[in-house]
């Protein structure tokens, strides 16, 4: 257990870094609290309001910091086994939410909740990834497919067997309801935003 905790600790450090901070500061000369109208230290806000590289520098930084902490938790505690990585892929993804620098307020934790579940997992944390996607292809909206990747994983784990990483699963799963519940809630308002990513993506390739 002492390796697991100090696996979720190093996870949290990590997740601390909000790559948006520095991106934004590159590319637009100020904080990410300032980028958009939501002001989100992620991958979807910087990519909107600054651009595709910004959001991709963005996006790589914060799947980097993941496999790095998963990787330095695994050195450490190998007896453990793989399961640590998910421990500091949470870690990362609370630190991600909630950095104690930025009054804990930080992002919505999708890049790194869907690289912890691929690191620890890749087949099961893949297809989860997918069912997200193709969620967030069909409803357009991102808020939704943020805890279905989660959401998907923990059905996966328990039809494994995999009884720990179902539980973290379930953690993961209950982080993005938390990050996400606003807008969900919004969409019978229609004051959540849809974001068409297969016609930007469209979009992009006709400019290119």
């Amino acid at each position: 257990m002492f390796g697991k905790l100090i696996s979720l600790t190093i996870g949290y450090l990590f997740g601390c870094f909000l790559t948006a901070e520095p991106v934004a500061r590159k590319y637009a000369g100020k904080g990410a609290s300032e980028i958009g109208d939501t002001g989100n230290p992620g991958m979807a806000n910087i990519m909107e309001n600054l651009g595709f590289v910004p959001g991709m520098i963005t996006l790589a930084g914060d799947l980097g910091k993941t496999v790095v902490a998963g990787l330095i938790s695994y050195g450490l505690f190998r007896e453990s086994g793989w399961i640590v990585t998910l421990y500091s892929g949470l870690g990362c993804t609370i630190g991600h939410d909630f950095p104690f620098w930025r009054k804990f307020r930080g992002g919505k934790g999708v890049a790194t909740t869907s690289m912890a579940i691929v690191f620890y997992a890749f087949l099961s944390g893949l297809a989860a990834n997918i069912a997200g996607m193709l969620v967030v292809f069909a409803t357009k909206y991102l808020c939704i497919g943020g805890p279905v990747i989660p959401l998907c994983f923990l059905l996966l784990m328990i039809i494994r067997g995999d009884r720990e990483a179902a539980v973290l699963a379930g953690v993961f799963t209950a982080l993005s309801v938390y990050a996400h519940g606003r807008a969900i809630l919004d969409i019978r308002e229609g004051k959540t935003k849809k974001t068409d990513v297969i016609g930007a993506i469209l979009k992009r390739g006709e400019r290119g």
